[in-house]
């Protein structure tokens, strides 16, 4: 029996005693908590009146539910050690020592005792470095008593499964490529997988990074660069468990599939999931009380892509677009907020229960001694200074149906608080037409007017800024405007972790948001380029390499099957040649060669997508369409436009059509290619 397997039996035996002792805990404690419930109720009258003996049950009572939810949290973590228990060691020899030290590596710490020397040490732990960052030889890792150096003298790599070793080897390599290649071979799932048996060198330079507040990765199609997002954030909340818990983090994710796609990496790693957000849905929410509804991003591409901005009207329409998303409407909306303040408001005498407020008073309250208050949360301000002075000249406090009076007063000096129509002001001054006029419950927003109300609102009212989030990951940064960008720093003044693809702008040009994004925060930014993709086959990431023309990407040589391009006579041949080549595992697949777990067809448009799903949806049960109010990826085959299946992979891929007239053309297929795993299909269609 070998050295590893020889441990992982030493050390399963030790994981399931632990569990049993939990579980005894577990139970004890339980029954401790149900008979103090039963004493409270059997007692709570005859406590004493000051509620002494209250407060000291309720207090024992709540350390006992806290003890035992650390001890569940405890037994969850360890039987998912129980399937495979660590993939790394590491023989160490310390400067000044002669026998190496053995470091196991696994997903989680796990020692016999509480407090103990661990057994296996968490991928995160910082010893746990020198397996991603060095080959044998000599080393050093960053302890919390300095750095420590020494010699690797031995590493070896493990996989095991359901608590069975399946292969266990020596190598000179931090990660051997072969065990690469396996583990970038296997088939896709529904579920984005953890890396950290397979983490790279510069991968785990971003995922120990603590010291930047603002870390941008520019990664390429394939480059891992979300999964090392998440790594990251794993590896934050392990180091600065005081300060960083799981409900100050939040990700913005482009839709809900995405979200579910990469819910279970956190709790994968040990760590509570965090919160996700789409930040279209977020600025409908705060928009909601000035607007009956807004388009997202995704009605605006499916407009480019059938309207585009040929024709004079539509260039206009483009102009008007980017302009409202750039950094000089920015400007424009700094400079109509100085004139704003004359135009807003009226001054008048206010008067209450004797006691006036002259109007030339209240203007030099509104303009001097508020006058860093937001234009539309300003004379709030005043108005609490009339209270304050009312309620001290007649020592007592006003009730809330008073407040309310005295608010209405003030608030009706302004000649408007409607954002609706303040926002027109700015566009009828900047030489654009105004949105139509009409009462609240019919107004309808185009996308591009989303974000420029939205910023108007901060702008005009305070309490915009979410300080309970600590720290923000953005994913797919290419796709969001200057503008956007601008709100998100007024929102959250936190550090970042920002992450993006140039090449996958969902838009005619690619968008280099470094350009802009230094000058916006204002903070130290950290840039770094993940050069390596590792998702396509060779011959899928040199076809999808020759679309764009991207150079510089350095791609880690997996071959698979040629990349078919076909012409077909008509959409419904082409839908049957994606029946006869899907390759899936289960009941429906009819050939002899079952490889795969899922496949997406995917189409440049939601109609073309809608048509394609009825069509396979007649012959195969397996058959899901995903579209933006979908929260679900699943097994099987999927079908959707190319723009909701960025960040998601497939086994197979198979590209219907496209209008090789759009202005989006290259990036459809582009992103459509980099999705493929192992096998790309391109089928035209038409004469």
């Amino acid at each position: 029996m070998s050295a590893g397997t020889e441990f992982l039996a030493v050390v399963m035996e030790k994981l399931r005693g632990r569990i049993r002792e939990l579980d005894e805990t577990i139970e004890f404690v339980q029954k401790d908590i149900e008979g103090m419930h039963e004493y409270y109720w059997e007692n709570y009258t005859e406590m004493d009146q000051y509620g002494y003996e209250n407060f000291d049950n309720s207090q024992a009572l709540l350390t006992q539910i806290n003890a035992n939810q650390e001890n569940l949290n405890m037994r969850r973590r360890l039987k998912r050690m129980l399937d495979s228990p660590f993939f790394g060691r590491v023989d160490f020899i310390y400067d000044g020592d002669d026998e190496a030290e053995t470091f196991h590596i696994g997903i989680g710490n796990f020692s016999e005792k509480r407090g103990g020397i661990p057994l296996i040490y968490d991928w995160r732990a910082p010893v746990s470095g020198l397996f991603y960052d060095y080959d044998r030889g000599p080393a050093s890792y960053e302890a919390p008593s300095g750095r420590m150096h020494g010699e690797i003298s031995s590493k070896w790599q493990y996989k095991i499964r359901g608590g069975r070793m399946i292969y266990e080897f020596e190598s000179d390599m931090k990660i051997d490529d072969d065990i690469l290649k396996q583990e970038l071979g296997t088939n896709s799932d529904t579920q984005l997988k953890n890396i950290v048996r397979t983490i790279q060198k510069e991968q785990n330079a971003i995922i120990r990074n603590t010291k930047d507040q603002v870390l941008v990765i520019q990664g390429a199609a394939g480059s891992g660069k979300t999964s090392v997002a998440l790594h990251r954030i794993a590896y934050l909340l392990y180091h600065d468990r005081e300060n960083l818990r799981s409900s100050n983090i939040l990700v913005l994710s482009p839709n809900s599939v995405f979200s579910d796609y990469i819910s279970h990496i956190l709790p994968e790693l040990g760590e509570e999931n965090i919160r996700e957000m789409s930040l279209d849905l977020f600025a409908y929410r705060e928009l909601k009380d000035t607007v009956a509804d807004c388009e997202d991003r995704y009605h605006q591409i499916e407009r480019q892509i059938r309207e585009g901005w040929a024709g004079k009207d539509h260039q206009n329409a483009e102009a008007g677009y980017r302009w409202k998303q750039s950094k000089e409407f920015v400007q424009c909306v700094e400079g109509f907020l100085v004139e704003l303040e004359d135009r807003l408001v009226d001054f008048q005498d206010v008067e209450y229960k004797g006691m006036e407020k002259k109007a030339e008073e209240i203007l030099k309250l509104f303009y001097y001694k508020f006058s860093g208050v937001p234009l539309l949360s300003r004379m709030d301000a005043v108005m609490e200074y009339f209270v304050d002075e009312y309620e001290t000249f007649h020592a007592k406090t006003l009730p809330e149906e008073e407040l309310l009076v005295i608010r209405e007063r003030f608030e009706s000096l302004y000649v408007t608080t409607d954002l609706y129509v303040i926002y027109n002001w700015l566009l009828e001054d900047s030489g654009y037409p105004a949105l139509r006029d009409v009462p609240a419950e019919k107004r309808f927003l185009k996308y591009e007017d989303v974000y420029p109300l939205l910023y108007l609102k901060y702008r005009l009212r305070t309490g915009a800024a979410r300080r309970n989030i600590r720290h923000l990951v953005i994913d797919e940064m290419q796709d969001y405007s200057y503008l956007q960008y601008v709100i998100l720093g007024l929102l959250f003044p936190c550090n970042m972790t920002i992450l993006g693809d140039r090449a996958q702008t969902v838009d005619e040009e690619p968008r280099d948001v470094l350009t802009f994004l230094p000058e916006i925060f204002g903070r130290k930014i950290r840039c770094i380029e993940m050069k390596k993709s590792y998702r396509n086959t060779a011959e899928i990431a040199e076809y999808a390499g020759k679309i764009t023309g991207i150079e510089g990407v350095e791609y880690f040589q997996r071959h698979g099957k040629a990349v078919e391009e076909r012409r077909l006579a008509f959409r419904e041949e082409a839908l049957d040649e994606v029946l006869r080549q899907i390759r899936l595992i289960g009941p429906e697949a009819a050939g002899e060669e079952i490889e795969y777990e899922n496949a997406a067809v995917l189409t440049m448009t939601e109609e073309e997508a809608i048509d394609a799903y009825r069509y396979l949806k007649e012959w195969r049960e397996d058959v899901y369409y995903i579209d933006r109010d979908s929260s679900l990826f699943q097994k099987g085959i999927t079908v959707t436009t190319f723009y909701l299946a960025k960040g998601l992979e497939f086994d197979q891929v198979f590209v219907l059509g496209g209008e090789k007239e759009s202005p989006l053309f290259q990036q459809f297929r582009y992103i459509c290619a980099t999705r493929a795993l192992h096998e790309l299909y391109v089928y035209d269609f038409g004469a």
